[in-house]
């Protein structure tokens, strides 16, 4: 299998972060550890949308890499993601929960939809 690219992920809460592990690498992507690592995509939790501000640039920065952020304070449905994605400056949000297919649809919309 061709690996579709090393993706990033920055969330405090191990057993979340080893399920968003095992789901990109059953489609085929290298989950990344740590900053300096070449990323096509961050993925990052915010708990607190309104304050992760600097924690957005910062990875923008770290990393160079469209960020797909996740949280449980956003709201569902396109319209209102798309405008808390414009707000953060991210490429895309995605509201908590999701399912598996859910994330790979955002993965695959914040990469530009060729993934």
């Amino acid at each position: 299998m061709n690996p579709k690219g090393f993706v990033a992920i920055e969330d405090a809460d191990d057993l979340v972060r080893q399920v968003l592990e095992r789901w990109l690498e059953e489609a085929g992507y290298w989950v990344t550890a740590g900053p300096g690592r070449s990323a096509v995509l961050v993925i990052v939790d915010v708990p607190s949308p309104r304050s992760a501000q600097a924690r957005l640039e910062a990875l923008q920065r770290e990393y160079a890499a469209p960020l797909l952020v996740l949280s449980g304070r956003f709201r569902r449905g396109l319209a209102g993601s798309a405008e808390a994605a414009r707000r953060l400056g991210v490429e895309m949000v995605l509201p908590k929960p999701f399912t598996r297919d859910e994330l790979l649809s955002a993965v695959d919309e914040a990469l530009g939809g060729d993934e």
